[in-house]
């Protein structure tokens, strides 16, 4: 059963959003945090630990993960999606390009 955390900025529209839509899936366990000290959950180092795969919506928090958690990377896949910060919690549009991008990784 795959482990898999979704991280964006401060945990309130992308990374929540994926974590919902991707906890119904079967057999795939979910989870998500923020980078920013402001998220609803901030990302801490027993969530990394847990992760097998880790998915950051933008190019800079996977930056901003590598330089925080660099030890605790070793051996994980991060992958960017590249999902801007422009959509709402649940937006249909949202959910669709989280299927989209990360479904065919989880298949």
């Amino acid at each position: 059963m795959p482990r898999v955390l979704f991280i964006c900025s401060r945990n309130r529209l992308r990374s929540p959003t994926a974590e919902q839509v991707f906890a119904s899936w079967p057999g795939v366990q979910s989870d998500s945090a923020g980078l920013s000290p402001d998220a609803e959950q901030v990302l801490s180092l027993e969530q990394v630990q847990w992760a097998e795969l880790i998915f950051v919506m933008e190019a800079v928090h996977g930056r901003r993960l590598k330089q925080r958690f660099a030890a605790a990377l070793k051996g994980k896949r991060v992958i960017c999606l590249d999902i801007p910060d422009n959509y709402d919690f649940m937006q249909l549009e949202l959910v669709r390009l989280l299927e989209q991008k990360v479904g065919a990784l989880l298949r």
